[in-house]
């Protein structure tokens, strides 16, 4: 599913490092360790109704991705928080909004791979855009199982939210030449791990289950959805689940914070029944919409 420009962007304030510039003028140096390396970390949030939704679950795991990749210079909590809210303010968005928060490694004296060579300390960008959720949550959404599997704690943690998606990009390359709108990939075991871009659900005999994150990123907003289907009473499994039972689930969904929670209509061709199973989807997805209008860190303008 492809997105489109929104012109209400075109004119935006983007902060890096530490002062906002207009979108033009956003820039990072080619010796950036971005650019060399992909060596950074990142995280996706959404401003509803004035609030910005899981702040502080977002920043923790972006601590704690820089801290595993040793970043020397990590901007503490209250300096996000205050470029966050400089941002929202400069390009007055209160609602209907998504921040792409990347911080890099920062700028390297040469180019090279060695850490070694980053002495200017870290760069926090806040990218925040007018966005809508990517999917079609009405319609649904089309999966293509990738050939390219999804990294191992062996390979590459996927609990690190880094910048180095190539895994992911050749996947939805697959997706996109298949006329799917994601791809859904497989673990180095042939488990189902996640999509290119989201965790994944299915719901079978009024049980929610979903894969371990094991081979995936256990998603902020998956979480959510663990959560709320014990509130509502519906169990709910981490468990190694096969294509075959994705196949024949009664219901299937995605989650993440650029989708929130969005049906799957078909995977490899294969219909889902999107009527068995859909109460359950109604009810978790309604309380998710709840918790997005009340919930959150209020913000002061």
């Amino acid at each position: 599913m492809l997105q489109t420009f929104d012109q209400r962007n075109e004119n935006i304030f983007v902060f890096i490092k530490d002062k906002l510039v207009p979108r033009s003028e956003a820039k990072v140096s080619v010796f950036d360790s971005s650019v060399q390396g992909g060596d950074a970390v990142w995280e996706g949030l959404r401003i509803y109704n004035g609030r910005i939704f899981c702040f502080e679950k977002h920043i923790d795991r972006l601590h704690e991705s820089a801290k595993t990749l040793a970043f020397a210079d990590i901007p503490e909590t209250g300096f996000i928080r205050d470029a966050v809210i400089k941002t929202l303010e400069a390009n007055g968005m209160r609602d209907g909004a998504h921040i792409r928060l990347t911080l890099t490694r920062g700028e390297k004296i040469t180019s090279g791979m060695d850490p070694r060579l980053n002495t200017n300390g870290s760069c926090l960008i806040v990218l925040a855009e007018w966005k809508s959720p990517v999917y079609d949550n009405s319609a649904g959404i089309t999966l293509v199982t990738s050939h390219i599997r999804r990294n191992s704690p062996q390979f590459l943690d996927s609990k690190i939210h880094h910048n180095n998606l190539l895994n992911n990009i050749l996947a939805k390359i697959s997706a996109n030449i298949s006329g799917a709108d994601d791809a859904l990939m497989l673990d180095d075991r042939g488990f189902v791990s996640e999509t290119n871009a989201t965790n994944i659900f299915m719901i079978k005999n009024n049980h929610l289950l979903t894969p371990n994150a094991e081979a995936c990123l256990p998603g902020i907003t998956r979480g959510l959805v663990i959560e709320i289907s014990k509130q509502i009473g519906v169990d709910c499994s981490e468990r190694n689940i096969s294509l075959s039972e994705f196949y024949n689930a009664d219901f299937v969904f995605t989650s993440g914070t650029m989708g929130e929670l969005t049906p799957v209509r078909s995977i490899d061709g294969r219909e889902i029944n999107s009527q068995m199973g859909r109460n359950i989807f109604d009810k978790i997805n309604s309380s998710f919409k709840k918790k997005t209008e009340t919930e959150g860190e209020p913000l002061p303008f």
